[in-house]
């Protein structure tokens, strides 16, 4: 015989922030992680970020970054070097309350962190661990990822930027597109064709025939800085390589791990979205009496919440994988796939309930709405997570 239910007064209170008690699957580091972040996110970012958006900047950038790396939250799962050493669980309720502050605020930490060191980290030489590691843990050195080309995005290995030896050096000459935090990045990482194959390159920015200009006319991530790299015979020493990888293999497991922020970031969005839409419809009269005590209202937050908390339980569940070692990039494409997805929606149906207001700055949900735009196809669009999945679910490959 099972055990008997608990009475009712026993029951912990139905919580309309946390409906399916996820925060009894956190221990108390994770959510003092989690809380220190929110509290950062909401003193700092929220009270500038519709200026921002509205402006097309970031004009503090190099401060928010000193700022986050004294909260340890720069390279936060890597270990040493000055890195946090944080779990990827940790490291994931991160992203979620950057996010939900604003999505260009989690890709400054997600390039940073994920992308740049953590291809150093990975792949990187002792000495070029040394080099940057400490100072971009700290904020001091902001870094980039060059990967995507004007021509080549979900094709990477088309890439036409190449480096060629000249004596004991390196000549690099290409183009890079879309590079979150490329205008004001201390070092790129930049991806290139060689003789060797595909290999990777810490380039100070400084070199000579360098240059980042800063990409404007967004309508989405516009308080985020996004840049085309432009290598013209930028020459490099021979330590410059990054020694530990040849092939596609590097960039793509980076990318892996800036994916799972995703999962956990984007929840964020949608998550800032539904309070906005809830707290709105308990408080916006109509026919006498607030919107959210109409049915279709009230159906309306039923099913936000249901995929919001289910996105968030499915990126908690992939998060614990990945500290135990047996996340699968087939799992993290699952996870991008469904909450990215899900979360375009829930902003989608939050602005339908705040009616004109829902396109108004004063409130978030246009703002993160048009951010996951962005987000939708940055990292893998739809299309190439969907045919991950599919080659994984048929062994059929579809990519050629």
């Amino acid at each position: 015989m099972s055990a008997p239910s608990p009475a009712p007064s026993t029951l912990p209170p139905f919580d309309p922030a946390d409906p399916l008690g996820l925060d009894d699957l956190l221990d108390p580091e994770d959510l003092a992680v989690r809380d220190t972040v929110r509290r950062w996110a909401d003193d700092r970012v929220l009270p500038h970020v519709a200026e921002w958006y509205e402006k097309g900047e970031l004009p503090e950038i190099r401060e928010l970054a000193r700022e986050l790396g004294s909260l340890g939250a720069l390279g936060m799962s890597l270990t040493g070097y000055g890195c946090a050493g944080a779990s990827n669980v940790q490291y994931g309720l991160a992203c979620l309350e950057l996010e939900a502050a604003d999505s260009g605020i989690r890709s400054l930490v997600s390039v940073q962190g994920s992308l740049a060191m953590y291809a150093i980290w990975k792949f990187g030489s002792e000495e070029q661990k040394q080099r940057w590691l400490p100072g971009m843990a700290a904020g001091e050195i902001i870094g980039c990822f060059g990967l995507t080309e004007p021509d080549h995005g979900s094709d990477p290995a088309g890439m036409r930027t190449h480096a060629k030896k000249d004596g004991a050096d390196w000549v690099l000459n290409g183009r890079k597109m879309w590079i979150t935090n490329g205008s004001v990045a201390g070092v790129a990482v930049v991806w290139a064709q060689t003789d060797e194959g595909i290999r990777g390159f810490a380039v100070p920015t400084d070199a000579p025939g360098f240059s980042a200009p800063e990409i404007h006319h967004k309508w989405s991530l516009r308080a985020s800085v996004t840049s085309e790299l432009v290598m013209d015979d930028v020459r490099l020493p021979a330590d410059a390589v990054l020694p530990g990888v040849k092939g596609l293999k590097g960039p793509l497991s980076c990318l892996s791990h800036a994916r799972y922020g995703i999962v956990w970031g984007a929840m964020g969005a949608a998550r800032a979205s539904f309070e906005a839409a809830l707290e709105y419809a308990k408080s916006r009269e109509q026919f006498g009496r607030p919107i959210g005590g109409f049915q279709l209202t009230q159906g309306k937050l039923a099913d936000m919440a249901v995929e919001l908390h289910k996105g968030i339980l499915l990126a908690h569940h992939l998060g614990r994988r990945m500290d135990a070692g047996r996340l699968r990039p087939e799992q993290v494409s699952f996870g991008k796939l469904n909450n990215v997805r899900e979360a375009i929606e829930i902003c989608r149906t939050s602005r339908t309930i705040l009616g004109a207001n829902g396109i108004s700055l004063e409130y978030p949900v246009m703002r993160h709405a048009t951010n996951l735009e962005s987000v939708l196809t940055y990292e893998g669009t739809v299309e190439m997570h969907q045919l991950v999945l599919g080659k994984a679910l048929t062994g059929l490959d579809a990519f050629r």
